[in-house]
């Protein structure tokens, strides 16, 4: 019975999840990526990150109780030579479990589990995505310059409204003229009508 034990036994004996631990461990740091199944990724992330930052000491000591959990040199050289290195100046979380759906065979859940600092492509995703963050700054300031355009914009139109207002009293001069010169047409005409009777008076006369 579990009796109150947290911890996920994995279906085995303790000195059988000790060893399956321990190649895991060693497998992660040295290919940098396993795959496996979530529920032993879960296990192993809680395993072997207290081992990663225990190797960022080099110390003697250290190097003694890595080893004692791991049994293997190479390992042990990798986590205290390059590995170290790349997490020094992460506080925690060197791991990542990334999920690929369920296995054919049994169903089970399977997972990539991989140490952060040494995956490029999620590396270089994120630095884009911290450029994008500086464009939409750069974008503001754009912002501010369209802003500062807007009333040279504007100006023109006023412009454009005076010149039109002084096109249409353009074209309304010529029409009063017009108007003043078929008045003026017209008097003479009047003129002639009322001497016409005059003249055929003066021939009855």
């Amino acid at each position: 019975m579990r009796h109150g034990k947290k911890f996920n036994h994995l279906g085995r004996t303790a000195s059988h999840r000790a060893a399956l631990l321990s190649n895991m461990a060693s497998s992660l740091i040295l290919h940098k990526r396993i795959e496996t199944t979530v529920a032993k990724a879960k296990e192993l992330r809680k395993y072997v990150e207290p081992l990663i930052t225990k190797s960022k000491t080099d110390s003697t000591n250290n190097r003694r109780v890595v080893f004692s959990y791991l049994q293997n040199k190479d390992s042990v050289k990798e986590l205290f030579g390059i590995v170290s290195e790349k997490v020094a100046a992460r506080p925690g979380g060197y791991t990542r479990i990334i999920k690929l759906g369920n296995r054919l065979g049994d169903n089970a859940e399977i997972c990539f589990i991989e140490l952060v600092d040494f995956n490029e492509t999620m590396l270089a995703a994120s630095a884009e995505k911290a450029g994008k963050t500086r464009r939409s700054r750069r974008s503001g300031a754009k912002k501010e310059g369209v802003e500062a355009a807007a009333p040279v914009a504007e100006a023109p139109s006023a412009e454009v409204v005076e010149e039109v207002t002084a096109a249409e009293e353009v074209a309304e001069a010529p029409v009063a003229e017009v108007v003043e010169e078929v008045a003026a047409a017209e008097e003479p005409a009047a003129d002639e009508s009322t001497e016409e009777p005059k003249e055929e008076k003066g021939e009855d006369a």
